[in-house]
């Protein structure tokens, strides 16, 4: 009898122990993706941008960017520097704006962000004589560096 009493304890002291370590392991785990988020928030992220950009245009592509977006990012509070590529394969612009931090960067009104666009793309269409943007952005996002 008392065997079997004893077994019944050291099983309910078990179970404690093992609801008691998953607990822990749940908040660990909770407290470092909280932690990992808000490092996130404060550390420096790049803004991605692919654009399609015709090689018959790229010229015009790139004047347009040092003509408007250039000056327009050296005036922004966390604008840390910027970055264009081109693959003349794909005919795709690589755009790469690294800020201080996301809540800089997003910070900027979407309005400020469109009265660019189209001024951007009313010098672009001017100087190729044409009546559309030809450059078509096909992806946006954000990239944070690792390690």
């Amino acid at each position: 009898m008392n065997l079997k009493l004893f077994k019944k304890f050291s099983r309910s002291i078990l179970s404690v122990f093992i609801i008691l370590l998953a607990s822990l392991q749940y908040n660990f785990v909770s407290v470092n993706a909280e932690t990992t988020m808000t490092n996130i928030k404060d550390s420096t992220v790049t803004e991605e941008l692919r654009l399609i950009v015709p090689s018959k245009y790229k010229d015009s592509w790139i004047k347009a960017e040092k003509q408007v977006w250039e000056p327009w990012l050296a005036n922004k509070k966390g604008f840390l520097g910027r970055e264009i590529f081109y693959n003349t394969e794909k005919e795709e612009a690589l755009v790469l704006v690294k800020w201080e931090n996301k809540k800089l960067w997003k910070s900027i009104s979407v309005k400020e962000v469109s009265e660019k666009q189209s001024l951007f793309e009313e010098i672009v269409k001017k100087d190729l004589k044409i009546n559309k943007n030809p450059f078509e952005l096909i992806y946006e996002g954000e990239l944070y560096k690792q390690g």
